[in-house]
């Protein structure tokens, strides 16, 4: 699934009506989704997806998940165990992701020689249907975020200074080397923010 458009598409209906809209057609797939049109944003998303992917490519057998958090700074009296500025977590999306492995030619083995199969019509066939899944899905995952920043809207915080302001203060998080550090870290956005998000 094409995590960037997932990304973009959450962070558009949530910007703050100053940007200027960008339609993108993707390439394996019939689907446009529109961007916010800011360079600076295109490439923030862009290095996190390739950190995650890179990520992933390291730990294939484990949890693939990305989350992107929308939060307030509070000023608040420092003391000794916390810091004068803080981050309010008011929305945050968990996006799962399953990394799909390219269908490989089968081999034949005998006492005289090593056959390679050609996957054929069979493999063919298996490429589309599952790219086929995979577009169905994408597109249920984009209506559900449209659907749902439509409609919820009663969390969404004022804005102290609205002038110049096109997005929420964000941020994006990949899994580190390190599990149960990105569990530890969204278990506790979880206790900040009451109910996650969900978007698997």
């Amino acid at each position: 699934m094409d995590g960037s458009s997932i990304l973009h598409t959450i962070v558009f209906h949530r910007a703050l009506g100053l940007v200027r809209p960008k339609d993108i057609d993707l390439e394996l797939f019939d689907i446009t989704y529109v961007q916010c049109g800011d360079e600076d944003l295109e490439k923030k998303i862009e290095e996190k997806i390739e950190q995650f992917i890179g990520w992933v490519e390291k730990h294939p057998n484990k949890k693939s998940q990305i989350c992107l958090s929308f939060y307030e700074v509070k000023n608040r009296q420092p003391s000794w165990f916390t810091n004068k500025i803080e981050r309010l977590y008011w929305e945050q999306w968990y996006v799962n992701w399953n990394v799909a492995q390219h269908p490989k030619a089968h081999s034949s083995k005998s006492h005289h020689s090593k056959v390679v199969l050609d996957p054929g019509e069979s493999a063919l066939e298996e490429t589309n249907a599952r790219r086929a899944a995979l577009e169905a899905s994408l597109r249920e995952a984009l209506f559900q975020i449209i659907k749902f920043v439509n409609e919820k809207k009663d969390h969404v915080p004022p804005i102290p200074n609205p002038e110049g302001v096109v997005y929420f203060p964000y941020e994006i998080t990949i899994p580190s080397s390190s599990d149960s550090t990105f569990g530890m870290d969204m278990i506790k956005r979880m206790l900040q923010t009451g109910h996650p998000t969900m978007l698997s």
